[in-house]
């Protein structure tokens, strides 16, 4: 295993981060246990988790597979998500969802502290000040030790950095992007302000939910057992990546990789992994078998021609044109 810095601290993470959302969703709690032993033996120091996962659920069953382990783990967790309680206040980043929610979690992870805690999702009905001095007070109290931000776009991070330095609060030392293949929307700014402001990049679905293992047939229902045919995230997934061009993609991919023997999963995490604004790729699986073949990836170089291609289907995906942001 190989690891990078996280942004401009001296935190220590490893290249590939155990992703949990299918924990007691698509695998239940002895599985995902066995996962977490394997990526720990194999040199794997970051977990990523979320209260919402399975209702809290899977923070229950990665705080018992980390019993006695804790502390050579770097753990994240998140706040901020989707409705995750019957209260009106159950959701968004105000100061009272941000302190009711990191004692759930904390209670969930059978934890005192965690490394890394991350507003999933912008709140737009909450002052950025609000949020920022909860999460301040909470890197005080020693609850949380690293702050980070997902989902959000370039200007909405960078208002937050700028509150920070103002108001000498707890800065947002990651962001949790989606980025693979076919979807680098976050080339156009968001990399390029990371890169700038010392923030460490931690980026989902580098699989595209696993349309870019290119075991997928359009012209079959996704099994059950994947992200497209579960009940729970199937629709989600399906309208975010099956797609008629981005099966075209894939098959384009798979020609590249077959010709430089690489198997796909192994050439797209590569390929994210080759660009040096990345920190860390979290990566999901379902079997000790998925996590062999991720953690393979941290080995590839790509080559010039590889790279070349991966350039080229982009822009048939996204032509490119003339736009503000250059």
């Amino acid at each position: 295993m190989k690891y990078r810095k996280l942004g401009r601290t001296g935190l220590m993470v490893s290249e590939i981060c155990l992703g949990t959302m299918t924990f007691g969703n698509q695998i239940d709690e002895a599985a995902s246990a066995q996962l977490i032993r394997w990526s720990l033996d194999a040199g794997i120091n970051f977990i990523d988790t979320a209260d919402q996962y399975v209702d809290g659920r899977t923070e229950e069953i990665v705080g018992k597979a980390l019993k006695g382990k804790r502390h050579s783990v770097v753990l994240a967790t998140k706040v901020g998500s989707w409705q995750s309680g019957p209260g009106v206040n159950d959701c968004g980043l105000s100061r009272q969802h941000i302190m009711d929610g990191i004692e759930n979690s904390l209670r969930r992870l059978g934890t005192d502290y965690v490394d890394i805690y991350y507003c999933h999702r912008p709140d737009d009905t909450t002052p950025i000040e609000e949020t920022l001095r909860a999460l301040d007070d909470l890197v005080r109290q020693g609850k949380v030790r690293y702050i980070g931000c997902s989902n959000y776009a370039a200007w909405q991070l960078c208002k937050a950095l700028w509150v920070s330095d103002f108001r000498n609060l707890a800065r947002f030392d990651c962001i949790q992007p989606p980025y693979n293949l076919i979807t680098r929307g976050i080339e156009d700014e968001v990399l390029s302000l990371c890169a700038s402001e010392g923030v460490g990049v931690c980026v989902y679905n580098p699989l595209a939910g696993g349309l870019l293992t290119g075991k997928h047939d359009p012209s079959r229902p996704p099994p059950e057992d994947t992200r497209f045919g579960n009940q729970r995230q199937g629709k989600t997934y399906t309208d975010r990546y099956w797609l008629a061009g981005n099966f075209e993609a894939v098959a384009r991919f798979k020609e590249i990789a077959a010709k430089h023997g690489r198997s796909m999963p192994r050439f797209s995490l590569a390929w994210i992994l080759n660009n040096p604004a990345i920190t860390s790729v979290i990566c999901g699986a379902n079997s000790i078998k998925q996590l062999e073949e991720n953690v393979g990836a941290v080995e590839i170089t790509l080559t010039e021609e590889e790279l070349s291609v991966c350039d080229e289907v982009w822009h048939q995906l996204r032509p490119p044109r003339f736009t503000y942001v250059r």
